[in-house]
């Protein structure tokens, strides 16, 4: 089967869930049989949204090889239960970095370089990339931004282009946004009509259109949208508020989603997807009644997406415990030794957050702090691990100066210090340490208890390491270093065996958690956590 193509475009608004829409036609393909992979294109100039501020872009994302990425990645990952790489999220920036390269090398014989067909090239270029380096039946492309925007031009210009060579092997999903005027009490469709409109200006011709609305929309409205916008009827498929984006998946195919798809790029659609493991994942969510409380205490913590991978991680784990999740947010800037206590009151377990730089990591030290002393359960991932560590060395160690070096310019302790590869690095941009690496597990250990193995492979996002210098006199106080790699003795992981759940990991497991896989490190911290409930 030749690999089919679908480009997925936003209109009227943006952050309308173009990256949910897009990772549940992905699974209800997959469900059928298909081999499906999802890339996402991003208009901005940076190379990657590596050293974007997550108040610009929420969570930056990492892929196994390595790839800092949109977080619509991992939704991507979440839903389909693959591995995303560097080929599924390019950005403008890396376009044309890719074409001036050639252009530096000579590629073009003189040529002058243009937006058509250099650049629009480099983009159709690495839409099909995907499905030449994998067979895969189906490749789903994301346009990031909203039709209208100038920064999207050269890609919907590439969509005309593909559409037009794919024929019957490409097909355009468009989602906009229908409003609701309450003091009109009525639904408005013509936001939709003028960015079809705009969309078909440019030469594209949407197959389907997804209404994404709060409100119900009648036949009427849909038969209005379909002839305004030259789309079939049935191809008119609405997207309303769900109690979880897991949702989003069934209410498609109720609405013949997947049929409509395959129909329209010639494959057979018979028979009825059950999607069985996904649909008993979404009846425990809702049939839980006990609530597990989780805080996450970090810097970013009221951004929705900053630590977004980590939230849905810890929804999947209580889900898979019978629990519903609550999240209780704590601005670690925020955190004291005299008020400490009063925001970790009723809280069954703690995630200090990871991040960079100095600003808040007081109140990480004193969170990590208060809850070793008073035995909450603790887990703490990369810069929160790395908190656990300097916490332990000042009022355990003794050691008062203790600190990394990212914090402080000189100390004499610095228990976390820049790897030995980092020091002579000046650029920011994809310099880290990143991407999956091996870890050994101490046999034994509570985290050998957890992941049932004692080799794993986790994704990694940093330039300071635990500093093996000081290793045998935090071991000898009660921090044991349980996860090292076989590689360069990096430490992977700490945890102190006496308490009831207190485990810091230098990588990021919320990057591994799916639907149908929740991690097990998650798994068991939840646990952990509705058991102290229970004791408390």
């Amino acid at each position: 089967m030749e690999t089919k193509y679908i480009f997925v475009t936003g209109g009227v608004a943006s952050s309308l869930g173009k990256g949910i829409i897009s990772s549940s036609i992905g699974k209800l393909l997959q469900a059928r049989g298909y081999k499906v992979t999802i890339q996402k294109f991003d208009p901005y100039i940076n190379i990657d949204p590596g050293t974007l501020n997550p108040y610009e872009h929420g969570e930056c994302y990492v892929t196994v090889d390595g790839h800092e990425a949109d977080l619509d990645l991992g939704h991507y990952e979440r839903f389909l239960g693959i591995q995303t790489t560097k080929a599924n999220n390019i950005t403008t920036g890396r376009i044309y970095k890719n074409v001036i390269d050639k252009e530096r090398k000579g590629d073009f014989l003189g040529k002058t370089v243009q937006v058509i067909p250099h650049i629009t090239d480099e983009i159709r270029r690495n839409v099909k990339r995907l499905g030449t380096m994998k067979k895969y039946d189906f490749v789903i492309t994301e346009i990031g931004g909203t039709v209208g925007d100038i920064e999207s031009l050269p890609y919907l210009e590439s969509i005309r282009q593909l559409k037009w060579e794919l024929g019957k092997n490409a097909l355009s999903v468009h989602l906009t946004y229908v409003p609701y005027l309450a003091a009109a009490g009525e639904l408005k469709t013509k936001p939709t009509q003028h960015s079809v409109k705009e969309l078909q200006s440019l030469g594209v011709q949407p197959d389907i259109l997804v209404l994404r609305t709060e409100h119900e929309l009648n036949s009427n409205l849909r038969k209005k949208v379909a002839l305004f916008c030259n789309v079939e009827e049935r191809a008119v498929v609405q997207s309303i508020d769900a109690p979880s984006i897991y949702e989003v998946p069934l209410l498609m195919q109720e609405q013949g989603m997947d049929k409509i798809i395959l129909e329209k790029m010639g494959l057979p659609s018979d028979g009825d997807l059950e999607l069985l493991a996904w649909k008993k994942f979404l009846k425990r969510r809702a049939s839980a009644t006990k609530e597990v409380t989780i805080a996450l205490v970090g810097k970013y913590v009221e951004l929705q997406d900053a630590y977004k991978s980590i939230t849905e991680s810890l929804s999947h784990a209580a889900t898979y415990n019978d629990r519903r999740l609550k999240i209780v947010t704590i601005q670690s800037d925020n955190v004291t030794k005299e008020n400490v206590a009063a925001k970790l009151k009723n809280i069954d377990g703690v995630v200090i957050c990871p991040g960079f730089g100095s600003r808040g990591v007081k109140g990480k030290f004193v969170t990590a702090q208060y809850t070793r002393e008073n035995d909450i359960p603790t887990f703490g991932i990369c810069l929160g691990m790395q908190s656990m560590v300097i916490e332990f060395a000042r009022n355990v160690l003794g050691l008062a100066d203790a600190n990394s070096s990212e914090m402080v310019d000189h100390t004499d302790n610095a228990v976390i210090d820049i790897m030995e590869e980092q020091k002579a690095i000046t650029d920011m941009g994809g310099t880290m340490r990143l991407g999956a690496f091996a870890c050994s597990i101490r046999k034994g250990s509570r985290t050998d208890e957890a992941y049932g193995t004692e080799h794993i492979e986790e994704r990694h996002r940093h330039r300071y390491e635990f500093n093996n210098d000081y290793l045998d006199r935090f071991e000898k106080s009660g921090m044991q270093c349980v996860g090292i790699n076989p590689e360069t003795n990096l430490v992977e992981i700490v945890e102190i065996p006496e308490k009831r759940w207190y485990i810091g990991t230098q990588f990021h497991p919320e990057y591994s958690s799916t639907v149908l896989a929740p991690h097990k490190l998650f798994l068991s911290f939840i646990t952990a956590s509705i058991k102290y409930h229970n004791e408390k």
